[in-house]
């Protein structure tokens, strides 16, 4: 018997890896002998991506100092796969909400220039494509921050450079692109980008993500009526039209800007990662597939991790089933379209949601266990 292991992580609980351990140690209390699991952590391309993605393929973490959120300095950290030459960044760990106390959020002044510092550092490695995780951001700069970290000029109508945060970019009246690095131009760059949000408006960055970030009311209609400035600005001076691209809204306009300065692609988050892991070599033969996530519902549909690796195992007829921490009434609808054969929640008697956090590594070895009991059942009746 043949078992792969691909979760999720529990937000604010477990990583992927601690997930994925965590299941493999519930089914080994039922199956020691006669089975083979492999282990692939996933990630969704916000905080923990990096280390998953060096976990499961190789590499190396690459620590260093980067400008934060609030123009400080911080500690930061990118990842280079095996191959040496792909680069993986979350833009969480240098231009993200945890960088940034909760009473200090406020997206008027955070830059993302950290996120700029990383890929220049990935270059200095002779690094040739790189890879960048929108998730987690504090910004809503529509990435202005990162690209004058690369050299490119943001200037006022006295000539001046602008300095930082979404709050700035009203001010923006020229884009000077004559010093951005020569070496983007030969370098591949994949963004994992799991909305499609357009850059300002009712669904924009500001509106739906900026509360998040610590905007009050007065401050969303600020940002989101700069970023359309600065989408303007950007199809005046770059002739490129980034207002409703799906997926600019991404990351407080990051997905905008990284499109425009830097003619990055964006895919979804759980594409790149199963393709840098070779998920489907690991799957095809599989007898089982045991994904899970914090919480299952519907929304599952729109690209997300679990449909993501489920769409795979069905293509070549392995069973999937879904370890979650909770479960919402839509996930059965999950049933109806193919994509789930089994859901199995952690919760094993009422508990806090404290409680839950505090035991979720022993409660997910035991979900495993009994789903494990539950197969071996139907295994014997046959």
């Amino acid at each position: 018997m043949k078992v792969v292991i691909a979760p999720d992580s529990f937000k604010e609980s477990l990583t992927s890896k601690e997930v994925a351990d965590a299941i493999e140690r519930g089914i080994k209390k039922v199956l020691k002998n006669n089975i083979e699991i492999i282990k692939v952590p996933m990630a969704d391309g916000g905080e923990g991506t990096v280390e998953t993605l060096i976990s499961v393929v190789g590499g190396k973490i690459v620590e260093t100092k980067v400008i934060g959120p609030l123009g400080e300095e911080v500690n930061s950290f990118f990842g280079i796969l095996d191959d040496e030459k792909t680069a993986v960044i979350a833009v969480a760990d240098a231009s993200g909400l945890a960088l940034v106390p909760p009473e200090k959020r406020n997206p008027l002044i955070t830059t993302s220039y950290g996120t700029g510092q990383l890929i220049k550092k990935a270059l200095d490695l002779g690094c040739e494509k790189i890879i960048i995780g929108l998730g987690g951001s504090a910004t809503n700069d529509g990435g202005v921050g990162m690209a004058q970290a690369l050299g490119i000029k943001f200037l006022d109508e006295k000539g001046e450079e602008i300095g930082f945060g979404g709050g700035q970019l009203n001010r923006i009246v020229r884009i000077d692109m004559s010093n951005l690095d020569e070496r983007i131009k030969a370098t591949k760059i994949e963004v994992a980008c799991d909305v499609n949000n357009p850059l300002c408006g009712p669904n924009g960055a500001s509106r739906i993500y900026g509360p998040q970030k610590g905007a009050d009311a007065k401050m969303i209609e600020i940002l989101d009526k700069n970023l359309e400035h600065l989408a303007n600005v950007i199809k005046d001076n770059l002739g490129i039209d980034i207002k409703d691209f799906p997926g600019a809204g991404a990351a407080g306009g990051l997905g905008a800007g990284l499109v425009a300065f830097l003619n990055a692609e964006l895919k979804r988050g759980i594409d790149i990662i199963i393709d840098i892991t070779q998920l489907e070599k690991y799957i095809k033969d599989a007898s089982l597939l045991i994904t899970g996530e914090g919480r299952i519902d519907k929304q599952i549909l729109n690209g997300k991790t679990i449909y993501g690796i489920s769409k795979i195992a069905k293509k070549h007829g392995v069973p999937v089933v879904a370890i979650v921490g909770s479960i919402h009434e839509d996930a059965y609808e999950l049933f109806d379209e193919g994509i789930i054969d089994g859901i199995e929640c952690i919760i094993e008697k009422p508990m806090s949601l404290e409680e839950a956090f505090i035991k979720a590594d022993i409660l997910v070895e035991r979900a495993a266990e009994r789903v494990m009991r539950i197969i071996l059942i139907d295994i014997k009746n046959v």
